[in-house]
């Protein structure tokens, strides 16, 4: 029997220029009426480039987007698509209303046949980012860039076509399960417009297996079998197979879609970790923001591109898409070179009554429009959402938003990543199929060491609940370096000696389901000014352009890369006024020898790290060889290292240094611990207005905020000057009448 033609009369065409761009809304103006009260703008466009990672407050309003667009000719539907809005949209068409969306992070599509009756109407899209109580987020340690920041593409379509709106998704719905050595691929469609004549669709996997099903009540359905299926395997075998749905009537095929998907299973065990093809396969990377210096989240293709080349480079096997749903086109790379990824909504830190629906329909959204992506493994709920509080509303919310996930996608796992200060017997621990913690200890709060004592601790109070770490990290600029780097500088330095003590404790703890470094890069958080840098997080790898890779970066390329290589960190500290200094060095292979000035001084054998003393009597060409690689920095003897690579600071950390505070014997001090303070009755009030004060010393963020016993327990550890350096605003007149209280009270 002969096929029908292997056509379609759908088009999708990005229309990307000719728009014009306006910092007001003016849902009734022309195009001429846009251009002349603002400008010409090529998308993806921000109106926060500039604002929303320069510090302070960035502009959060309602601005307006206008483009002519004419149908194509013999359309008989034309759609508009919108990949990312960021927060609502509302879309006129000649000063009609046509569709209202809320969620800054997902496609959705638009209608707009009815009204292109003229040769060239103009559709206008007003965009706000402004806050509110009813559209997430509103409250997080990132930017809301405000815009139309993603592709728009105009789609043309037949009277009778697969659905464009069933919540921006396909169409399509690719549900793999394995059966020994096959697979069954249930594939089912949506379809519009049947008026009359015959309906079916055929569903084909590459090119080769074909059913055919008829269109019933809007809708076809059909499972095929893939023999001797090839899984998908993460980095090791990211196979991907074709789907693709051609829709006839009367045996013509009218409309055509297509989908990659993998086969694969996937668990996960509490004492095992993760399990890829009933294969231990250890889930260690990084976590994602999308911005970039100099693009905010209007990012393009070859950005994405070098995202994904730096995890790549450093061996991870997981990313964490976060906050929000990403870029489609990053989810199908991660499929092709078998990234395992959590995607998330961007329910985060403060739970909102109002938001309720909205987390449903991200939620939904997120979901429908990506389900077929092999990579992701598990849909995240909410971030930090207990900031404010953790009551009943808040657990109710979540186990609709958990049965919501399971009813659109039965074959994934729902997770949750919680705030370090949740209680580990919370209702919302358990409540997802899995869940991470972000945990901050040698940052925030205690040290380093903490997080080992909190994960052992709970993996032996629950040795039945998987655990994981969504988030942990330390803020690093790399102008700032130390030969002594302690927590709180900000130096480079500092920041990987704190990632060196977390890959090994991570390494020492395979029951960790997946882990995750906060950052892969620094981001933009227009509410912090800090570190020498305003509107930064600076927790990444790598910096905001990307241009430079920390040596946290190569802590984790020694520990998970197999193409070998060899680092000498430090090299931003090329003046150094010690005597003899240590050369540190980061390699993947099992030995290292550094030469200072051609000669060799030492072979070092280990893992990852390597140590070495040299002494310093003038300027020094520093090299580690390892195997065939090489890496050289030079190092030059000071009197006195340059004031630039010491973080300006108004805190008492130069105090302590430079002039002890008193601590007469048999009385209280900043130098004892909370916990001692606070067993006196007169220690305990001061210690807690001290606490009240560091809790919102970072702004609203930290208002309300309660410690749970365990948390409190590492804090109480601390001695009360470590915890004033830790927050690092503290004015030394303050701690010095602080003391001076302390030292009138006798232990």
């Amino acid at each position: 029997m002969t096929q029908p033609p292997r056509s379609s009369v759908r088009r999708v065409t990005p229309i990307l220029d000719g728009w014009a761009f306006a910092p007001e809304a003016l849902p009734d103006a022309s195009w001429d009426e846009v251009a002349s009260a603002g400008s010409n703008v090529d998308l993806p466009h921000t109106w926060n480039l500039s604002d929303g990672s320069a510090g302070g407050g960035y502009r959060r309003g309602r601005s307006t987007y206008a483009r002519r667009v004419t149908a194509d000719v013999g359309a008989i539907e034309t759609w508009l698509e919108f990949a990312g809005v960021n927060s609502s949209a509302e879309v006129y068409v000649d000063g009609h209303l046509l569709s209202r969306h809320h969620g800054g992070y997902s496609t959705f599509r638009v209608n707009v046949t009815d009204h292109l009756v003229q040769d060239a109407a103009t559709v206008v899209v007003v965009v706000d980012n402004a806050a509110n109580e009813t559209v997430y987020p509103q409250q997080a340690d990132f930017t809301f860039y405000g815009g139309i920041y993603r592709e728009v593409r105009q789609i043309t379509v037949g009277a009778t076509h697969f659905a464009l709106d069933t919540d921006g998704g396909p169409g399509l719905t690719v549900m793999p399960r394995l059966e020994g050595e096959r697979a069954i691929v249930s594939m089912s469609a949506a379809v519009s417009g049947v008026a009359g004549g015959a309906a079916s669709v055929r569903f084909v996997i590459d090119g080769e297996t074909s059913v055919s099903a008829p269109v019933t009540d809007g809708a076809a359905q059909a499972d095929l079998t893939i023999e001797q299926v090839r899984r998908w395997h993460g980095m090791r075998d990211p196979h991907l197979y074709t789907a693709r749905a051609e829709l006839l009537h009367d045996d013509v095929v009218v409309d055509a879609v297509e989908l990659r998907f993998g086969c694969r299973e996937f668990e996960v065990d509490p004492q095992r970790g993760f399990l890829l093809n009933g294969v231990e396969y250890p889930l260690r990377g990084v976590s994602r923001h999308q911005d970039f210096e100099g693009a905010g989240n209007a990012i393009t293709e070859d950005m994405k591109q070098t995202d994904l080349a730096l995890i790549r480079e450093i061996g991870a096997t997981t990313v964490r898409l976060a906050h929000y749903q990403h870029d489609q086109r990053f989810y199908d790379l991660c499929d092709e070179v078998g990234l395992v990824v959590w995607a998330e909504i961007p329910q985060i830190t403060v739970f909102l009554p109002g938001a309720v629906d909205n987390a449903r329909h991200q939620l939904t959204e997120l979901i429908v429009q990506n389900r077929h992506h092999a990579s992701i493994v598990c849909w995240g709920l909410s971030n930090e959402i207990t900031l404010a509080g953790s009551g009943e509303d808040v657990v109710a919310a979540h186990h609709e938003l958990d049965d919501l996930a399971h009813r659109l996608d039965p074959t994934r796992l729902t997770a949750m990543a919680n705030l370090f200060l949740l209680e580990t017997d919370h209702a919302l621990v358990t409540l997802p199929d899995v869940m991470s913690y972000n945990l901050y200890f040698g940052w925030y709060v205690g040290d380093a060491p903490d997080n080992d004592i909190w994960l052992d601790d709970f993996h032996a109070a629950y040795p039945d609940i998987a655990i994981g770490l969504s988030e942990y990290g330390a803020d690093a600029n790399p102008q700032y370096q130390s030969a002594d780097p302690a927590k709180g500088d900000y130096t480079e330095s500092y920041q990987a000696l704190y990632h060196e003590h977390m890959v090994g404790m991570i390494e020492e703890r395979p029951w960790l389901w997946a882990t995750h470094v906060w950052n892969l890069a620094d981001f933009g958080s227009a509410g912090r000014d800090e570190g020498g840098v305003a509107g930064r997080n600076q927790k990444g790898l790598v910096t905001f352009d990307r241009s430079l890779k920390k040596d946290a970066f190569y802590v984790y390329k020694a520990a998970w890369a197999t193409e070998p290589f060899v680092h000498v960190a430090g090299r931003r500290r090329a003046e150094r006024a010690e005597d003899v200094t240590e050369v540190v060095v980061y390699s993947n292979q099992p030995q290292v020898t550094l030469l200072v000035d051609g000669a060799e001084v030492g072979t070092v054998s280990g893992a990852r790290t390597f140590r070495f003393d040299v002494p310093l009597t003038g300027e020094h060409e520093i090299t580690a060889r390892a195997g065939e690689e090489t890496d050289t920095v030079v190092l030059l003897k000071v009197d006195e290292v340059p004031a630039a690579s010491i973080m300006p600071t108004t805190t008492i950390a130069n105090w302590f240094d430079e002039a002890p505070l008193p601590a007469p014997e048999g009385f209280f001090s900043i130098n004892d611990t909370l916990a001692d303070i606070k067993q006196s009755e007169e220690g305990a009030p001061l210690i807690g207005a001290v606490l009240e004060a560091l809790a919102t010393s970072r702004g609203e963020v930290g208002r309300g905020v309660e410690i749970p016993p365990a948390m409190q327990a590492i804090v109480d550890r601390m001695s009360l000057e470590k915890l004033i350096k830790q927050a690092g605003s503290v004015p030394v007149e303050q701690v010095a009448a602080l003391n001076a209280q302390l030292n009138l009270i006798a232990k």
